[in-house]
């Protein structure tokens, strides 16, 4: 199977479709509140993972149930639960997709392909058991579950290989030593302006509003874009930082964030002034 999986990383031909689709969805998704609904920035982290729970849950419970006597109706019932919350679920997939890098892409699409495939035996199965063909529901079922099982398997690739929508940045964390650290004179500070410095190597951003500082992790939680690079806009009240990347917007008064396609805030660091120099520490 990791064969399989790199040949897909790798394969080129898969991006002239992967391309189209990828600028039907942003033409459709449509405005960037819609995309960020989508993408669970009012959620504080990916609204997908926790869409897909339902189908996956009903449609496991639909196979549990047809293996059982007795149980039609609420096969049934869970196999139709499970159709129609696919949907939804796929899209939120679809707008994370999206915002992804090619080789990340690649294998979405086939993560689609295969959970299309799924979705369609069991919109199969749910209209054979509703013509009371049950049989030919069950065996659809199956096949469904079979086809949407290699679907989870390509997207815990996806998460957990390739690290799509997982925080990016978080890692940083466990880079930096304990206990304070100087980064900067508060007097050489200027105000409402960008300034990156590292600690321990970790690169932090620095923002100063009179007298209170942010420190801010630099690297992007969504696909580790240099935040230190990035403008200061104010969005709703609050100044913000815009990845120049994909365009994900954190607050710089808290690291929440405002514009997908992050899904997960950004991480803030404690601060403190000692004789007029600016110190910060891990959380």
């Amino acid at each position: 199977m990791r064969a399989l999986l790199t040949k897909i990383e790798q394969a080129s031909g898969l991006d002239r479709v992967g391309d189209r689709l990828q600028r039907a969805v942003q033409a459709t998704l449509r405005p960037q509140r819609v995309r960020d609904l989508l993408h669970g920035v009012w959620l504080g982290h990916p609204l997908h993972p926790a869409m897909v729970q339902v189908p996956v849950g009903a449609w496991i419970s639909t196979a549990v149930l047809d293996l059982m006597p007795g149980q039609r109706r609420a096969a049934a019932t869970l196999c139709a639960v499970g159709t129609v919350s696919a949907l939804p679920a796929a899209v939120t997939g679809l707008n994370d997709w999206a915002a992804l890098a090619r080789d990340q892409r690649r294998i979405g699409l086939v993560h689609a392909a295969s959970n299309s495939v799924g979705l369609a035996f069991y919109a199969g199965s749910v209209a054979a058991r509703m013509t009371g063909r049950h049989n030919l529901g069950r065996t659809l079922g199956f096949l469904g579950l079979g086809a949407a099982s290699m679907g989870a398997y390509l997207g815990g690739h996806l998460a957990y290989k390739q690290g799509a929508q997982v925080n990016q940045s978080i890692s940083e964390l466990h880079r930096m030593s304990d206990g304070w650290h100087s980064i900067a004179d508060m007097a050489a500070l200027p105000e409402r302006t960008l300034i990156t410095r590292d600690v321990d190597d970790v690169s932090v951003i620095l923002y100063r509003h009179g007298d209170e500082v942010t420190v801010m992790l630099e690297r992007c939680p969504h696909q580790s874009g240099p935040l230190g690079e990035g403008e200061v806009r104010e969005i709703d009240g609050h100044d913000c930082v815009v990845c120049p990347w994909h365009g994900s917007a954190f607050r710089l008064n808290g690291g929440e964030v405002v514009h997908g396609p992050s899904g997960n805030d950004q991480q803030i660091l404690p601060t403190r002034v000692v004789d007029g120099v600016l110190e910060t520490r891990l959380p």
